[in-house]
């Protein structure tokens, strides 16, 4: 079975089976993948699978509504939690971002809407053939990072922007090759 050759160690080869680039409609799992993608600056993808379960039960299950309320005493201990990366500017971000996800979510009924909104309501379909051809932003992920940016949303450059994309399945980036390319069309 051929994959995208990035999924190369257990974690990173049931994360690429199972959910990168298929389509999600759930604001939960969004806000996950924000906190996670934002998490990943500057480190491996790989890392953050690690603490994937860290994250899930420090950051009260990827619920906005609790995140956004959290303390500076728990925003604090979380800097002492091993099970995530220990960086206060992202983790002072993801609360940064869960109050500017409600926000989004006060005003248009889900995030969900409103991102699939911000990108035409279809995913990007690219047909790739190598990974080193894959880039790392487009003029998609800019716009979208400018408005979240602009709506007050922090560590969502252009690169994480497009990271989520991919990961959310706004973008299809399966290697036409990979045995999932196909699978995501259908999703």
């Amino acid at each position: 079975m051929k994959r995208c050759p990035w999924a190369s160690t257990p974690l990173s080869i049931a994360y690429h089976d199972r959910e990168w680039g298929v389509p999600v409609h759930d604001d939960r799992v969004h806000f996950e993948f924000l906190i996670l993608e934002g998490a990943q600056a500057g480190l491996s993808w790989e890392t953050i699978l690690k603490k994937r379960a860290g994250y899930r039960h420090a950051f009260a299950e990827f619920d906005p509504a609790r995140v956004a309320r959290f303390t500076a005493a728990r925003r604090a201990k979380l800097m002492r939690n091993e099970g995530i990366v220990r960086n206060r500017l992202k983790i002072e971000s993801a609360v940064t971002n869960a109050a500017a996800f409600l926000a989004i979510q006060g005003e248009c009924g889900s995030f969900d809407r409103w991102l699939w909104e911000q990108v035409g309501g279809r995913p990007t379909v690219n047909r790739w053939r190598r990974h080193r051809l894959v880039p790392p932003r487009t003029a998609l992920s800019d716009a979208l990072s400018r408005e979240l940016k602009r709506r007050g949303f922090r560590f969502v450059g252009t690169t994480i922007c497009y990271a989520f994309m991919q990961a959310v399945g706004i973008v299809n980036d399966h290697l036409t090759d990979c045995f999932r390319y196909r699978s995501c069309l259908r999703t």
